[in-house]
């Protein structure tokens, strides 16, 4: 199979406009969290975030497939002693955009070093929220399933009568559960807790994260042969997972630093650049390049 790579230079706000309607099997993305790395992406101040989001998000409505999922990787930001709203405000307004707010899963940090503030401890975490076009879309749940752990040795022990019949939600979710069913399993599925540490071999970015992260969900949400793309692909890590697990990939970056670090790292079978330099012929690589 021949995964392409493509790779847009500017903004994805630009650069989105080029990508076909319904041609995206999930999106996977970090922005910059309000205020945060100045020097490299300018900054968004937490009352403009909203704002300059909103025409980023419609783009990802339209080029994302009705099936696809776009999972998005933010953090609000305290201010004064106080946690900012502009996520629980971002979520609102997307929704009015017609997203789908389908679920909300947990970073957790667990190598995060101890600290504190005056009012407040560090935080170990962060949420990497779910947005869907339809409430039917594709998702693998086997491909993310783990060990069962200790908790079965003790909990499938001893069941009683209600373990042994699909217990009804107390909650009326429409969920129920049969605890007899894990007998004899070695696999159960996860929860929307991921437990990672922060700590990764890609050191060429202010703020890469763990391969793990976009793996994890690249596994959850797409089969091989899909399109993966990443509108802030910073120093590459999605799409480098993306290509290893045989998904095509997108990554538009407006740091012509870190687009040059990422060109040279990858090595798909076919690498498309999209950016305003006239002339490759010369390039003595085994890629395929093509240039807009």
């Amino acid at each position: 199979m021949e995964i392409k790579t493509d790779l847009h230079l500017g903004d994805c706000k630009d650069q989105l406009k080029k990508l076909p309607d319904n041609s995206i099997d999930l999106i996977v993305t970090s922005p910059p969290y309000a205020d945060q790395r100045k020097g490299t992406y300018g900054g968004i101040h937490p009352d403009k975030y909203v704002e300059w989001f909103l025409p980023i998000s419609a783009e990802l409505l339209r080029v994302l497939k009705p099936s696809g999922t776009f999972i998005l990787n933010i953090k609000e930001k305290v201010m004064e002693g106080e946690r900012s709203t502009y996520v629980m405000e971002l979520i609102l307004e997307m929704r009015k955009q017609g997203w789908l707010w389908t679920e909300e899963f947990i970073w957790h940090k667990k190598n995060c070093y101890p600290g504190k503030w005056p009012n407040r401890f560090r935080d170990a975490w962060e949420r990497l929220l779910q947005f869907n076009k339809d409430r039917k879309f594709s998702m693998y749940q086997e491909e993310v399933m783990v060990p069962m752990g200790d908790w079965a040795k003790s909990r499938l022990k001893n069941l009683s009568d209600t373990d042994k019949t699909r217990d009804t939600s107390k909650v009326g979710s429409g969920f129920g559960k049969n605890i007899s069913n894990w007998i004899d399993r070695d696999k159960a599925y996860p929860t929307n807790v991921l437990h990672l540490a922060t700590e990764c071999s890609n050191k060429s970015h202010s703020a890469a994260f763990p391969a793990e992260l976009p793996e994890w969900f690249i596994k959850l949400f797409s089969k091989q042969g899909d399109t993966v793309l990443d509108p802030f692909m910073g120093s590459g890590t999605t799409l480098s997972v993306a290509s290893r697990m045989k998904r095509h990939s997108v990554g538009i970056e407006i740091m012509p630093e870190y687009y040059e670090k990422v060109k040279a790292s990858l090595n798909p079978v076919e690498l498309y650049l999209f950016e305003p330099v006239p002339n490759y012929e010369s390039a003595k690589s085994k890629r395929r390049i093509a240039v807009r």
